[in-house]
């Protein structure tokens, strides 16, 4: 298969990018004064960073955003491909998207799809670990990294740089019983557990919502005692970290949670209710919404990198039962035409609501926005009996060949479509990309070196991102 990572058996001599696939100091690979000088830039690449006020916000659409339903739709196919729905016109020429995102269509100018990335994983687990951490995983199953996600490396470059943190670097956040760090494949890997984001778990949305390990009563506030007390009740949020080098990562934790607990600002940024109605309104009062809405707080306020991850709209209200938990549109996990036509709407109203409002706060240029996901969905469509609704009923499987990504903001090129699939949607036939080249452009935002590189427990040099460059079209270098 070309340019598959699972069939990298023999590529001829070593590269540089392929070091730590190999897993170690090869003799007949890599020199002794190679090795030493890579470990040199390892030992000097957490530094390799610009001085950028910069930060990321990442949707993450677990299950797989359907292509063919939302950004790259193919009216002229067969109707074993083409599904139910329809394209429409946007405010610029040329991009059109499903008709069941009409707020999209406002705002096309400010958003950017790319409709030509694809890898070769795909099982849930494996594209998972391919798409969150830049690299080809070593088991194609099981969301366990075997290299730190994205997030994880952005929070050791920037805290390595950054003398006070009044902010978290990184959050997620996430359904309640979905914050242990394997669930997503976001674990730190070799980076250890203290390289993990701040977990906010919970339905913003809701009446008795309440970020935890954060906040002190006011009664509290003068007594610091009260405050260190406080870090007995944490225990959750040690149980939930990854284990690995969890003694090492304590010390970090307990000072990192009692900035948080005795900072306003820090407090102030989880705070929705210093919103407007009129906004939280605007944003959606459901999981997407208010997730989004605190995604815009928290990079105000100088978070680097919030994750959000979409799965239900309304967590703790039943799914209909046509409809699935996330976005796994397999037929028998829902009717994919039901399914959009329910989740559509919600993720119409908050994804454009953020990107409205990055932009009237001028938030724009500093704030680079990717939607993403495990994978697209088969073209070709199939019908199941649905294990909910119990009858024969219309879904599409998991396909890592062709996907769609969505961008907004960082300063860069919007209002165009970058790469093509081909009249069914398999596979791209234009500018054909991998999730690398994605990770470049947002490395690159940050000021982050993607070449540079970081040390692995053994003391072995390891490159941020072992191949991959800048979209050139968004604005990267070619």
């Amino acid at each position: 298969m070309k340019n598959s990572p699972l069939s990298r058996n023999c590529s001829g001599p070593i590269k540089r990018r392929s070091f730590l696939e190999v897993g170690g100091l090869s003799v007949l690979g890599l020199g002794m004064s190679d090795f030493l000088r890579y470990q040199a830039q390892a030992k000097e690449g957490a530094s390799q960073l610009v001085d950028k006020d910069t930060s990321v916000i990442f949707i993450w659409l677990p299950g797989g955003l359907p292509h063919m339903e939302t950004y790259d739709m193919k009216p002229e196919a067969p109707s074993e491909y083409r599904g139910d729905f329809r394209p429409v016109k946007t405010n610029v020429p040329g991009i059109d998207v499903c008709e069941l995102l009409p707020l999209h269509t406002k705002i096309a100018d400010k958003f950017s799809i790319i409709r030509s990335i694809h890898h070769e994983f795909a099982d849930h687990g494996g594209a998972h670990k391919r798409m969150m951490t830049g690299r080809p995983p070593k088991t194609p199953t099981g969301t366990v990294n075997d290299a730190p996600a994205v997030s994880s490396i952005v929070k050791k470059v920037f805290s390595e740089n950054s003398s006070k943190l009044d902010m978290p670097v990184c959050v997620a956040e996430v359904d309640s019983g979905r914050a242990g760090i394997d669930t997503f494949a976001m674990g730190p890997a070799y980076l250890g557990a203290a390289n993990t984001p701040f977990m906010v778990t919970g339905n913003p949305s809701a009446a008795d919502f309440k970020v935890q390990n954060i906040g002190v009563k006011k009664e509290m506030e003068t007594r610091i005692d009260d405050r260190l007390s406080m870090l007995e009740g944490m225990d959750k949020f040690k149980r939930d970290v990854d284990k690995s080098g969890a003694m090492d990562a304590m010390d970090s934790f307990n000072r990192q949670a009692l900035e948080m607990l005795m900072s306003d600002r820090v407090r102030d940024a989880f705070d929705l209710s210093k919103e407007s109605k009129q906004t939280r309104e605007r944003y959606g009062m459901h999981a997407y919404g208010q997730r989004a809405l605190m995604g815009r707080r928290l990079v105000e306020a100088g978070s680097r990198f919030v994750t959000m991850v979409w799965e239900n709209p309304f967590p703790g209200t039943p799914t209909p039962k046509n409809c699935a938990y996330n976005w796994d549109s397999h037929a028998v996990n829902c009717h994919i035409f039901e399914d959009t036509k329910w989740r559509a709407p919600v993720y119409d109203q908050a994804l454009t609501a953020l990107i409205e409002d990055l932009y009237q706060r001028g938030l724009d240029k500093k704030t680079l926005l990717v939607v993403g996901s495990d994978f697209g969905h088969t073209p070709k469509i199939s019908e199941r009996r649905g294990t909910k609704s119990g009858v024969m009923q219309p879904g599409r499987d998991h396909w890592p060949k062709a996907m769609s990504i969505l961008v907004s903001g960082g300063g860069m090129n919007m209002g165009q479509v970058i790469g093509a699939t081909n009249s069914k949607g398999e596979h791209p036939i234009e500018r054909i990309m991998t999730p690398n080249d994605l990770w470049a452009s947002v490395y690159q935002h940050l000021g982050i070196d993607h070449t540079a590189y970081l040390t692995n427990h053994e003391g072995l040099p390891m490159q941020i991102l072992p191949f991959g460059k800048p979209i050139k079209e968004l604005g990267g270098v070619a």
